[in-house]
């Protein structure tokens, strides 16, 4: 029995780090267009889907800070069915696209996606962002507005101020933290994402643990503290009342994300990353918006509640 028990462990043990080594594989091959950011020539990666039968429209999906591309996989064949082409970038930082040293904004990377967009020739979209890439996705409403026909914004952050409530952080601090990360670490967090966790997400766990393989993930490390600081640092709550385009809000009632939520005591942890009343409040100060409150969803309504948030997506659009 001893000896059944240590092979199974043992076996366990290769089977994780077998499924922590390998690289997650895109759903829809990967292009790449060249930037020039702060004199440093830069590769975006992007995936651009066509429709089989094409109604003329473009929709553009922007992930969240601890993803990439890859998760819009169970979204984008939905979309592309309804005759929507599908462009979905690897930000700069992120993903397959590079990670440079620079001075990441939320201006740098909507004008990043704008010029993607350009090249592609495409001058008007719908906008798709969960996450942090709900507030990239406001940033590039308010910077394109004559480019943005529709807005979904699900479960976005920075819905609250956190630099009035989350105490600050030194980026040497947050370097050390992020260049700490472990598999463990990344799933630990991930689950939070969740009301109950499922092996289906673990997939999601791999394409972010990736980084821990790679040869410059000090260098990673360092561009992950850069952009926790750039969502710290560059809020987006007091410009929603700007927002002037049909806006759809999906929210998760379970969520309860907040940047740097370790750092608060219980009290405030109570407080703070409520979306039932941020949805609420969102949607008086978004003109134009409908809010559709998902019960017993947390952070990711398109992983979790996927046939649901894809339906109220197309409808929408």
């Amino acid at each position: 029995m001893r000896k059944a028990f240590i092979f199974l462990t043992v076996f366990i043990a290769i089977a994780v780090s077998s499924m922590q080594g390998q690289k997650v594989v895109y759903p829809y091959p990967l292009h790449y267009v060249s930037l020039k950011l702060e004199q440093q020539d830069v590769r975006m990666a992007y995936m651009d889907i066509a429709p089989s039968v094409a109604n003329g429209k473009t929709i553009i999906l922007f992930h969240g800070k601890n993803f990439n591309g890859f998760y819009w996989k169970d979204v984008i064949p939905v979309l592309s069915a309804k005759g929507y082409r599908v462009i979905v970038p690897d930000q700069v930082g992120w993903g397959r696209s590079d990670k440079p040293n620079l001075h990441y904004s939320f201006h740098m990377l909507a004008a990043n996606t704008k010029y993607l967009l350009d090249s592609l020739g495409l001058d008007k979209v719908s906008v798709l962002g969960h996450s942090m890439g709900g507030m990239l996705a406001v940033r590039f409403c308010l910077m394109y507005p004559a480019g943005v026909e529709k807005l979904v914004l699900e479960n976005p952050i920075g819905l609250e101020d956190y630099q009035t409530f989350i105490p600050y952080q030194p980026l040497q601090k947050l370097f050390e933290k992020e260049s700490g990360a472990t598999y463990e670490s990344y799933k630990k967090y991930q689950q939070s994402y969740y009301p109950t966790w499922k092996t289906a997400y673990e997939a999601y766990v791999q394409a972010q643990a990736e980084a821990l393989a790679d040869p410059d993930f000090q260098q990673i490390a360092f561009v992950n503290a850069l952009t926790y600081q750039i969502i710290y640092e560059q809020p987006i709550v007091y410009e929603l009342k700007d927002l002037r385009l049909p806006t759809l809000l999906i929210i998760g009632q379970e969520d309860r994300t907040v940047l740097g939520k370790d750092l608060l005591d219980a009290s405030k942890k109570s407080v703070y990353g409520n979306y039932p009343q941020l949805g609420n409040k969102t949607k008086q100060l978004i003109p134009n918006s409908r809010l559709v409150a998902l019960r017993g969803v947390g952070h990711i309504p398109h992983i979790q509640s996927t046939e649901a948030f894809n339906k109220l997506v197309t409808d929408f659009l």
